[in-house]
C-alpha cells in the first residue's frame, strides 16, 4: 500500500527550496487536485511562481490606493482586524477580486489586545456540559479544530503552551480532571498534548511562585499561544501577496447605494477617506462585507438607519508584569475569581500577562484601562501566588483595554453568559455583516462569510475555500533552527535572532539585511531600540515596507514594545521616529506630530498616565503630612524638589551599607510611578498612603526616608510604620 502524503508534508516539500539563501530545486510529482489549493486560479503552481509570489517585494501603499480608486472589485471588506483580513485572504485565494480598508492600522483594535491564547474555551465546554448547550459544544469543537490549523499555518508565530490549574481542595481534583480530560476528548486527534496531573511537590517545582498553603496538586493542559498583532499583520500581508488591495488608514465615510432592476436599494461600495492625506474617493464593489468588530452597528447604520443593534461591546483589561512573576514556559489559570470569572496568568514576550476583566462598555477609538480593573487583577493574582512574592502596583509595566465584539442576547444581562460565537447577517440591501466570534475561529468565520457572500451577491469564485492549511507569510521556509543561521550568517545576538525568527519566520533574513553595522566586535548587526528588549532598528525599516505609517504602528503592532513595557516604549520612541522619518521623508514638523501622537497613545491607552490620574485619596492629618514632608526633604539632597538615585546612593554610603546599582534602581522604582528616574513629593506621599492602608510592606525606600530624619523622630516613630524594614 502506497503511503499517503499529508497536506502539511506536501507543503513542506513544495516550499523547501524557497527558503532564503537556499539553493537547488525540489522535483516532485504533485496531484493536481491537491496542488490547486495553493493557487487562486485552481491550476498547478510552478515552484518558481510560488517563490516569486511569496518573496517578491510588496507593492507600495500608493499603488494600492491607486488600485482602490481605479478598479472595481468583487468584494470590499471593511475592517482590518483578524476577521476582516481573514475574509480578505479567503476571498482572494478563491480567485475573487478583493479589497480591504481599515480606519487605523491593521490589528489596531481588539485583535492586538487579546490574552494571546489560541484556545477552544475550557469555560465554554463547562457551560456546554452543565447546561446541555449544543451550541456551546459546537463552538468549542470548532475552536479546537481551528486551533490546530492556526498552529500549522503559522508555526513561527504560534505554538502549544502548557497552562497549570492549581487545586486547593481535594474534591476539586477529580472534578477539574474530568473537565480537562473532556477538553482533550473533544479535541480528538487534534489534541496538542495530553493533559496530566501533578503532585504538590511537582507543581511547586514547575511553578515555584505558587502559593503552597493548602495546595493539593495541579492539572496541566495545553492550548496555543501566539503574537496576536503579528498574526493579524501576517494575514493582511499574505492577502496582499495573493493579489488583494489592502489599505490601512483608509476610513469608510459612507456606503454607496444603487437601485437594482427590481427597484430595491443595494450597497455597491463605499466612499472612503485616506486619513493620512485627506483625499477622498469611491470604491466600487459587487459585495460589501462589514467586519468591523466593536464598530459593527456603526457600519450597519450607514446601510440602514434605525436598525436593532446586534453587538454588545465588552471591555477586557490586561496588565503586564515583569518576567519573574511566572516561569518561562508555564501559564496559570484561575478558574473562579472572586466575581466568578476566569483569569489567565501567562509568560509572553519575556514578560507576564495577566487578565482579563469583562464588563459592558461603550465603543471608543481609544479604550483605556482603569485603576479599579488593574487593582482587581492584582488582587486576584495575590490569591494564587506565594506570600513571598509581593504583587506590587509599581511593577505594572503596561496595561491595556480591548473591546470585545460580543453577540448580544436580550434575554441575558451579563457579558459573562454571552458566548463568543458569531452571527452573519445579510441585510435587504445586501450589506453582509460578520459579528462576534473570537481570534481562534477567524478562519472558519471568514469561510462561512464568503460562502454567504457568494450566494447573496451572485459572485463567481474560481474555486472553493482553500485557506485551511494555507501557510501564512513567513512560514514557508521557517524551521525551529532558523535563528542559528541568523546568528552565523549575519552576526546578530542569539536573543535577537530568536526574536526575529519567531516574528518574521523566513522573512527574518530580509529584516537582518536592513540592519546597520553596530560598530562593535559583537554583535555585528542588530542595534537594539531599547537595551532591555530584542527589538532592533532594522525592524522599523521593514515595518515601513509592511505599511506601517505612524510611529505608534511600530511601537504597538510591528513590535510589541508598547504592550510589554510602556516606559521602554517611551524611551525608544524618538529613535523610532528618526528612522521612520528617514524612510518616509518626514519633515521636522511631522516628526514632532508623531512624537506627540505616540506619547498620547502610550499615556491614554497603554496605562502610562493611570497612576497620575488615580482616584486614590490621601488620608493624612496635618501633622502626618508635615512629618512625611520632613522625611522627603531628608533624602532630597540640595533641596531639588525630587529624589534621585544619587540621593539614595549618598544615603546608603552614609550609613555604611553596600548596595549594588541594580538594587538602587529597584529601590527607586518602588516609588517612581512616572518612571522618570526621580521621585517627587506626590509620589512619595502616595507610597506613605499605601503603607498606612496596608497595601505596601517591606519598602526599603520608606525605611531610608525614615532613617534619615533627626534622632528624636526616629525614636518617636517605630520602624514598623514604614513597612517593617528590609
Amino acid at each position: 500500500m502506497r503511503p499517503r502524503l499529508s497536506v502539511r508534508t506536501l507543503k513542506r516539500l513544495l516550499f523547501a527550496g524557497a527558503a532564503v539563501g537556499g539553493v537547488g530545486a525540489v522535483i516532485v510529482t504533485v496531484v493536481p487536485e491537491v496542488a490547486s489549493r495553493f493557487h487562486p486560479s485552481g491550476s498547478v503552481m510552478a515552484f518558481e511562481d510560488q517563490r516569486k509570489q511569496m518573496y517578491n517585494p510588496l507593492p507600495p501603499r500608493k499603488d494600492i490606493l491607486k488600485s482602490l480608486e481605479e478598479e472595481e472589485f468583487d468584494i470590499l471588506v471593511i475592517g482590518g482586524g483578524a476577521t476582516g483580513t481573514g475574509v480578505a485572504l479567503d476571498a482572494v485565494t478563491r480567485g475573487l477580486k478583493t479589497s480591504l480598508v481599515e480606519k487605523f492600522d491593521f490589528a489596531s483594535g481588539t485583535s492586538s489586545r487579546s490574552t494571546k491564547l489560541i484556545h477552544g474555551g475550557v469555560r465554554y465546554l463547562q457551560k456546554a456540559i452543565f447546561n446541555l448547550d449544543i451550541e456551546q459544544y459546537r463552538m468549542v469543537k470548532e475552536s479546537l479544530t481551528e486551533r490546530a490549523n492556526l498552529l500549522n499555518i503559522a508555526p513561527h508565530l504560534a505554538s502549544s503552551f502548557p497552562i497549570m490549574l492549581p487545586v486547593y481542595k481535594w474534591w476539586q481534583l477529580p472534578y477539574y480532571w474530568a473537565g480537562i480530560k473532556m477538553y482533550d476528548v473533544v479535541a480528538g486527534r487534534q489534541v496538542l498534548k495530553p493533559s496530566y496531573i501533578l503532585s504538590k511537590t511537582k507543581a511547586l517545582e514547575l511553578f515555584p511562585m505558587l502559593k503552597k498553603d493548602k495546595l493539593v496538586g495541579a492539572l496541566v493542559y495545553y492550548d496555543g499561544q501566539h503574537d496576536d498583532a503579528r498574526m493579524n499583520v501576517s494575514l493582511a500581508i499574505t492577502a496582499v501577496r495573493y493579489g488583494a488591495s489592502v489599505a490601512n488608514y483608509t476610513e469608510v465615510v459612507s456606503l454607496l447605494k444603487t437601485t437594482d432592476d427590481d427597484g430595491k436599494e443595494r450597497v455597491t461600495g463605499a466612499h472612503v477617506k485616506d486619513r493620512l492625506s485627506g483625499r477622498e474617493w469611491d470604491i466600487k464593489a459587487k459585495c460589501v462585507i462589514n467586519a468591523t468588530g466593536p464598530y459593527t452597528d456603526r457600519i450597519r447604520t450607514l446601510g440602514k438607519e434605525n436598525i436593532k443593534k446586534i453587538c454588545q461591546p465588552s471591555s477586557g483589561v490586561h496588565v503586564v508584569l515583569p518576567d519573574y512573576y511566572s516561569p518561562e514556559s508555564m501559564g496559570l489559570l484561575d478558574p473562579s475569581t472572586s466575581d466568578g470569572r476566569v483569569i489567565f496568568f501567562l509568560p509572553w514576550q519575556k514578560v507576564t500577562v495577566a487578565g482579563t476583566t469583562d464588563r459592558p462598555c461603550d465603543v471608543s477609538d481609544y479604550p483605556q484601562p482603569s485603576e479599579d480593573e488593574i487593582q482587581f487583577i492584582l488582587k486576584e493574582i495575590r490569591n494564587y501566588l506565594s506570600p513571598d512574592v509581593e504583587v506590587r502596583r509599581g511593577d505594572v509595566l503596561s496595561a491595556w483595554s480591548g473591546i470585545r465584539p460580543l453577540v448580544s442576547d436580550p434575554n441575558k444581562s451579563d457579558t459573562q453568559s454571552i458566548a463568543r460565537n458569531h452571527i452573519i447577517e445579510v441585510a435587504d440591501n445586501k450589506l453582509i455583516t460578520i459579528a462576534g466570534g473570537k481570534w481562534t475561529t477567524y478562519r472558519s468565520m471568514a469561510e462561512e462569510t464568503v460562502d454567504r457572500a457568494v450566494i447573496a451577491c451572485g459572485l463567481q469564485p474560481a474555486q472553493k475555500c482553500c485557506t485551511k492549511g494555507l501557510l501564512l507569510d513567513g512560514a514557508h521556509g521557517w524551521s525551529p533552527t532558523l535563528f542559528i543561521r541568523l546568528v552565523q550568517d549575519f552576526g546578530v545576538e542569539n536573543q535577537v535572532a530568536q526574536h526575529l525568527a519567531a516574528t518574521y519566520g523566513d522573512k527574518s533574513f530580509k529584516v537582518a539585511k536592513m540592519c546597520n553595522l553596530t560598530g562593535k566586535r559583537w554583535p555585528v548587526l542588530g542595534k537594539r531600540l531599547h537595551e532591555e528588549y530584542a527589538y532592533i532598528e532594522g525592524e522599523v525599516k521593514y515595518a515601513v515596507r509592511e505599511y506601517a505609517c505612524r510611529a505608534v504602528d511600530v511601537l504597538a503592532r510591528r513590535t510589541r514594545l508598547a504592550f510589554t513595557n510602556v516606559f521602554a516604549a517611551k524611551e525608544a520612541l524618538p529613535r523610532i521616529v528618526d528612522i521612520m522619518a528617514q524612510e518616509l521623508g518626514w519633515s521636522e514638523e511631522r516628526k514632532k506630530e508623531e512624537l506627540e501622537h505616540a506619547d498620547l497613545f502610550l499615556r491614554r491607552e497603554m496605562g502610562l498616565d493611570i497612576k497620575q490620574t488615580s482616584d486614590v485619596r490621601l488620608n493624612f492629618s496635618k501633622d502626618e503630612i508635615n512629618q512625611y514632608v520632613k522625611r522627603f526633604k531628608s533624602l532630597d539632597y540640595q533641596n531639588k524638589g525630587f529624589i534621585t538615585i544619587n540621593d539614595l546612593r549618598r544615603y546608603f554610603k552614609k550609613i555604611g551599607e553596600r548596595v549594588s546599582e541594580d538594587q538602587l534602581h529597584d529601590i527607586l522604582s518602588e516609588v517612581d510611578l512616572n518612571r522618570n528616574a526621580q521621585v517627587d513629593l506626590g509620589e512619595f506621599l502616595q507610597l506613605m498612603n499605601a503603607i498606612k492602608l496596608g497595601r505596601v510592606s517591606n519598602s526599603r525606600f520608606a525605611m531610608a526616608a525614615q532613617s534619615c530624619v533627626d534622632e528624636s523622630e526616629v525614636k518617636a516613630i517605630p520602624v514598623e510604620r514604614s513597612g517593617g524594614g528590609v
